[in-house]
């Protein structure tokens, strides 16, 4: 069986190289970088399953790194840092990261997230149908295959996460999902305080949908959740 090839960025050579040899004891295939000039250039030569990425770093930062990996590439991100305010770890969520661990961190706590990672994007890569819905309300159009959101030919800028979200909720449209249905079916992770990274993603997503007091697709139902106005 073809191994994982993950890219490990960090740098503080120390941290990237612990990081790469514990992956590598996992039989993972492992391209270490110690800044982010060289990541572009493997993600067009090679067939990435992961990223492991640091935000402090020179030239480009992690955050920066991201957002433009996430342009062309949907495999999952996992950021490593030091930050470890709710801001920053919201914000990384925000832009297209799966998770996000703190320094210092185990050994054994980052191989458990890598393995689940690559777990849960082999099943959501697998498991879909041959012909995926499409779903339209008026102007919004949502295609599962393809992974693409159109509001009146525009096509938007999601990122995984909001687009999850999105399908979710138009997909069971006028169903109530609390924040922790959201955060469990979306994330695929056991919730723990995790409201505010559920309502920052939907606050965005409504700024992508375009969304005022006349024309909501997102609604909120106070004290409950949210629902899909068909």
């Amino acid at each position: 069986m073809q191994k994982a090839k993950i890219i490990v960025i960090d740098d503080e050579k120390e941290i990237a190289d612990l990081i790469s040899f514990h992956l590598e004891k996992e039989f993972y295939d492992v391209f270490t970088c110690y800044d982010s000039t060289k990541v572009l250039s493997i993600l067009q030569s090679q067939t990435i399953d992961l990223i492991i990425l640091d935000i402090m770093m020179p030239n480009i930062d992690g955050y920066e790194l991201a957002t433009q990996i996430r342009k062309n590439f949907n495999m999952p991100i996992i950021f490593v840092s030091a930050k470890t305010s709710d801001f920053d770890k919201v914000h990384g969520l925000v832009i297209g990261a799966d998770d996000y661990i703190t320094k210092p961190f185990t050994p054994i706590e980052l191989v458990a997230r890598v393995n689940a990672q690559l777990r849960r994007f082999k099943t959501l890569n697998t498991s879909a149908p041959a012909t995926a819905a499409i779903l339209q309300y008026g102007g919004l159009v949502i295609s599962q295959e393809q992974r693409e959101v159109k509001l009146y030919d525009e096509t938007l800028d999601l990122t995984r996460k909001e687009f999850d979200i999105l399908y979710l909720l138009a997909s069971h449209p006028k169903k109530v999902f609390s924040t922790e249905n959201i955060f469990e079916k979306v994330w695929k992770e056991a919730y723990f305080e995790s409201a505010n990274t559920v309502m920052v993603h939907i606050r965005t997503l409504r700024k992508k949908l375009k969304e005022d007091k006349k024309n909501q697709f997102i609604k909120t139902v106070w004290g409950v959740g949210y629902t899909f106005n068909d």
